[in-house]
Order: structure tokens, then C-alpha cells, then sequence
């Protein structure tokens, strides 16, 4: 059932079971992600355990409209998902002083099951995919 991740709007979910942990940061697996601002899809994602723990993430569509991740049965298993439209991806960030220095991951996106609030982040095996995407004139 491995396949491309159809992109979903951002939301709101109480508390995710980061069943994927980030790498490095593989004792943190509760998390919120809230959206920062009603205006845009950036959301913050924040450590229940560890609340200066944050990281900024946003759905690729405004910025890489092309942007279709490939993943394997093992993630549809582990985060417990029946349907592409199940998912909502999201790119973590790294800001800049500006927008124009702000890059995203594309190498390794976040992958969230808002019905069973299972998420996890996906190192792809996909070459070429870079980890410091400029967010601002990206592809």
C-alpha cells in the first residue's frame, strides 16, 4: 500500500504519539501542533515533555506545490493509515532572519494521521531531495 501522501490543510490536533520520533530526539514522542497563525499554515510543534522543545513546520503545498513524498508499507502501518487523504504532510523549518532565509526539509518530511494522532518524520530514500530548501523561490 506504499505510495505518494496526498497533502491535507493544516489543523489543529490535541496531542500527536510521535510513534516516528524525530530524529535525535528519540525519548520526545507527545507532542501539540498548533497553528500559529490564522492567516497562514505555519504551526509550531511543540514537546509535551519537554516545552521548550518546538520545532515550526508547514504543509509544502504553498511553497512546493509539486511536492508528493514517496513512503513504504512500514510507515502506513506504523501511523495506522487506510487513506492518502488520511495524511497531513508537513515540512519542519529551519527560520532565518526572513522568510527569504528560512529553509524546509524536504528530505525528511513530518507525516501526521490526524484520525488516529499517530505522526512521525520520514527520512526519504529519494536522492536529490534537499534538507535546507529555500521556502522562498524553491522549486
Amino acid at each position: 500500500m506504499g505510495g505518494t501522501v496526498a497533502e491535507h490543510h493544516a489543523i489543529e490536533i490535541p496531542v500527536i504519539d510521535m510513534v516516528r520520533p524525530l530524529p535525535g530526539f528519540p525519548d520526545h514522542r507527545r507532542f501539540a501542533l498548533v497553528q500559529l497563525d490564522g492567516a497562514s499554515d505555519l504551526c509550531s510543534l511543540t514537546s509535551l515533555d519537554e516545552p521548550g522543545l518546538r520545532f515550526l513546520v508547514v504543509p509544502p503545498g504553498a511553497f512546493f506545490p509539486d511536492y508528493a513524498p514517496e513512503v513504504g508499507d512500514d510507515v502506513v502501518v506504523d501511523l495506522g493509515i487506510e487513506s492518502a487523504a488520511d495524511v497531513l504532510v508537513l515540512l519542519v523549518l529551519n527560520a532565518g532572519s526572513g522568510l527569504h532565509e528560512t529553509t524546509a526539509n524536504l528530505a525528511a518530511p513530518l507525516l501526521v494521521n490526524p484520525i488516529t494522532r499517530r505522526a512521525g518524520q520520514v527520512v526519504l530514500d529519494e536522492p536529490g531531495l534537499p534538507v535546507a530548501a529555500p521556502l522562498l523561490g524553491g522549486s
